[in-house]
């Protein structure tokens, strides 16, 4: 005989399993409208931190920053390295993670004490981004977006560059869930990541930030292993940004304005880059 659980029952017991090999921080709301959790696990060694955003919220707002000023006006660079919480001081950002893959001048990609990304050091972003409405990257081939159109909606959509009606635009590199379905990539290796998804009515959007080459502590996630994860955190469209070392997560505290990085950051640091995608909050 066969039995068939029901879909709910399903969930129900895998939240079960997952709880009970996972150490789950309580809420927390260091800023109205953005709900923050974190979970450790054991089997792997996983380590995430998790944001909530209400985009009904009218007293948040989406922006895309870049690192520094354009050091080579209309040549090929388009911006200068930058601390995320450097940039999200400056912009008078409430929360900040990383965004875009980038190349900088002269820079091979490295981790730890071997990662060579500094601030200051000119770079250029992968895929299409937009800053308040102003076009500064595109791109010959497509690649998946964070998109604020100019009605304040957000859509995860492929672009090679931003259209009339954008506003805010930032990239990654692949997508992870389209309408609710995982999308299977080959690659099976772990990585520390940074991922933006959104849920079914688009009024959710959800930040999962993975930490990993700490054997034993950490081993970050891999594409699959992303979808999965965002599809029970409720996405139904979701896509991978800049990860490795480049992958942080900060929110200012209240108490000092001082900028708290949450998770753990692979150089030992927090990696220049090349733009953010940053939350501002309008004051009481």
């Amino acid at each position: 005989m066969k039995f068939v659980l029901p879909s709910g029952l399903c969930l129900a017991l895998l939240n079960f399993i997952l709880s009970a090999h996972a150490e789950i921080s309580a809420t927390n709301e260091p800023v109205p409208g953005i709900l923050i959790h974190s979970e450790t696990r054991t089997n792997p060694p996983t380590r995430l931190f998790v944001a909530v955003v209400d985009l009904n919220n009218p007293k948040l707002h989406l922006h895309v920053a870049n690192g520094g000023p354009d050091p080579d006006g209309p040549g090929k660079w388009q911006t200068t390295l930058l601390q995320p919480t450097k940039i999200a001081a400056r912009e008078k950002f409430a929360f900040v993670i990383n965004g875009d893959f980038f190349k900088a001048r002269g820079v091979n990609d490295g981790e730890g004490t071997n990662a060579a990304f500094r601030a200051d050091q000119w770079a250029l972003a992968e895929g299409p981004a937009m800053t308040d409405g102003k076009t500064w990257s595109t791109c010959t081939n497509a690649r998946p977006c964070l998109v604020v159109h100019k009605d304040h909606s957000v859509t995860i959509e492929t672009l090679a560059r931003p259209a009339a009606d954008d506003w805010e635009v930032i990239g990654g590199n692949v997508i992870l869930v389209r309408d609710g379905i995982v999308v299977p990539h080959a690659s099976k290796v772990r990585h520390p990541r940074t991922v933006v998804g959104l849920d079914n009515t688009g009024a959710k959007l959800t930040i999962l930030v993975v930490d990993g080459r700490k054997p034993g502590i950490a081993v970050g996630m891999s594409y699959d292993e992303l979808a999965e994860e965002m599809l029970r955190l409720g996405c139904k469209n979701a896509l991978n940004l800049d990860g490795g070392g480049s992958s942080v997560m900060a929110v200012r505290e209240a108490a000092t304005g001082q900028f708290k990085i949450l998770n753990e950051p692979t150089d030992g640091r927090e990696r220049a880059v090349v733009n953010v995608l940053g939350i501002s909050a309008d004051k009481p």
